[in-house]
């Protein structure tokens, strides 16, 4: 499956980890990938996390860059 080329699995962070980490990334660094629904990121999401949804996913994976660390959630 062409998605576990992209992500290589590390360790899981909780929230407070996460963005702990987040600040010692620059932002054009590093993909904030928000997988949940459009009304639950409409609701409210990390800035500047791009949107798609788990099950688009994918189908639209070239949209990430493999280059770039990926936080999903």
């Amino acid at each position: 499956m062409i998605l576990k080329t992209l992500f290589r699995p590390i360790e899981s962070k909780n929230s407070q980890e996460a963005e702990k980490w987040l600040e010692t990334m620059d932002t054009r660094d590093v993909t904030v990938l928000d997988v949940r629904q459009p009304n639950e990121y409409n609701s409210g999401h990390l800035p500047g996390a791009k949107l798609i949804p788990l099950t688009d996913l994918e189908k639209r994976i070239d949209e990430l860059d493999p280059e770039k660390p990926t936080l999903v959630y």
